[in-house]
């Protein structure tokens, strides 16, 4: 029966568009409580997706499994109200809202100790994604006749999906000292399209053929997480995992659009968190999570017209990296039911001088307002939720020679459902 679940959602998760999740492209949060909480808890792991966020907080899971789909809603608007000429819509007003705005998120984790110190475990989840879906609107501006599309090049957008797939092994050295460590395998896929008019411009590109809707393109790779909690008194946590690069292979249908020949590596992570239980039913967490995404070249290249797309310096979304404060509440109201809340704060990866290739991922959310629970139904099962709201946030930057401006804005839902069962 397990093997079966896990089967199904691998399939699912690999299929399924982790769309802007929150922060630049990672989720805030993997499963319904950590959602619940805005992703804080690296020191207050008591489930089994302790295996994404702190693999050494998996001590305290038991045997038990987890289960959670999310239904994400990212509302993604270009707007360029200022004539800009090409490559722009401009006969609705210079308005475009991407389609596409919702999208299943699937995870599940299992947890199984071995001894009574040491636990093994498995987890599947997403890592993050970007979607964007602009329909094939009019475009009075292209230079070629008929051309419709933002890009002159018919529909357009981008669907980028990230699944890890985890085994883990955390350790209880002490009462004091817990480590873990998560060996991840991971796969991803992707595929742009409208991009076909730059195609025909001599030098833009190395390889013309990946701005010609080459489809779907796959990669696979590994990294590794490691984790720590430290306990100095009964009340007290501390901890901090780290998440190494994760080595990609190239995507080889769009060697001519990012840099390297098509290198996309997943950059490092870090998350240190502090967790306090103020009564035996109240806990506050504080975490602190760093997203290195200027280490991949793809991601941190500023747009340029020094070098073709696909050159080891040719154009990438120019970001900056990101730093989180994450906040979370946890509270035990009764035997049967826990609440919870949070909220994050992220700066803004996109520079002003960046918009243009981030109308594709305008990654530009900053706040995120979370809420959950956990209904305890029968003595070996739970119900869970999550709901998350992120406000409008928009970036406004200059995109064109003679000073054209254009904004890129998004609001998002989140709603989760969960199942974990004890043994």
């Amino acid at each position: 029966m397990v093997a079966a679940t896990v089967a199904l959602i691998a399939a699912g998760a690999v299929a399924a568009s982790e769309v802007q999740a929150t922060e630049g492209y990672f989720q805030n949060g993997v499963g319904a409580r950590h959602k619940g909480m805005a992703g804080a808890g690296v020191a207050n792991t008591n489930d089994a997706t302790a295996i994404t966020l702190n693999p050494a907080g998996l001590v305290h899971a038991g045997r038990q499994l987890n289960g959670s789909v999310s239904a994400f809603l990212p509302f993604r608007e270009l707007d360029a109200t200022t004539p800009l000429g090409f490559p722009f819509e401009i006969t609705k007003g210079g308005k475009t809202k991407s389609d596409s705005n919702i999208f299943a998120v699937p995870n599940i984790a299992y947890s199984h100790p071995i001894s009574e110190n040491t636990v093994l475990g498995f987890s599947l989840s997403g890592n993050g994604g970007m979607n964007t879906d602009y329909a094939d609107t009019i475009n009075t501006a292209c230079v070629v006749p008929g051309a419709t599309g933002i890009f002159c090049g018919g529909p357009a957008g981008v669907d980028l999906n990230q699944v890890y797939i985890s085994g883990a092994f955390a350790h209880k050295i002490n009462k004091y000292v817990s480590v873990g460590i998560a060996p991840v395998l991971a796969i991803q896929r992707i595929r742009f399209k409208g991009l076909g008019f730059f195609a025909g411009i001599p030098g833009f590109t190395t390889t013309p053929s990946s701005l010609r809707n080459p489809g779907y393109s796959y990669s696979v790779g590994a990294g590794v997480r490691l984790g720590l909690e430290v306990s100095p008194t009964d009340d007290l946590r501390i901890a901090a995992s780290y998440q190494s690069r994760t080595f990609m292979s190239k995507f080889k249908k769009y060697k001519g659009l990012f840099a390297q020949g098509g290198d996309f590596d997943i950059p490092m992570s870090a998350q240190i968190g502090v967790a306090y239980d103020f009564t035996p039913d109240l806990t506050g967490m504080l975490d602190f999570r760093y997203i290195a995404y200027k280490s991949v070249r793809s991601i941190a290249n500023f747009q340029t017209a020094t070098a073709p797309l696909g050159a080891s310096n040719g154009s990438g979304f120019g970001w900056k990296n990101m730093k989180v404060i994450k906040v979370g509440l946890e509270y035990k109201a009764n035997d049967a039911l826990t609440v919870r809340g949070g909220y994050s704060y992220n700066n803004n990866p996109i520079r002003k001088s960046q918009v243009f290739f981030n109308i594709f991922a305008p990654a530009v959310s900053q706040h995120h307002i979370t809420a959950g629970a956990t209904y305890k139904f029968s003595e070996n099962s739970d119900l869970e939720f999550a709901a998350m709201f992120s406000p409008n946030a928009k970036k406004t930057g200059v995109i064109g020679p003679a000073g054209q401006t254009a904004t890129i804005s998004m609001y998002q839902l989140e709603f989760t459902a969960g199942y974990n069962y004890h043994w």
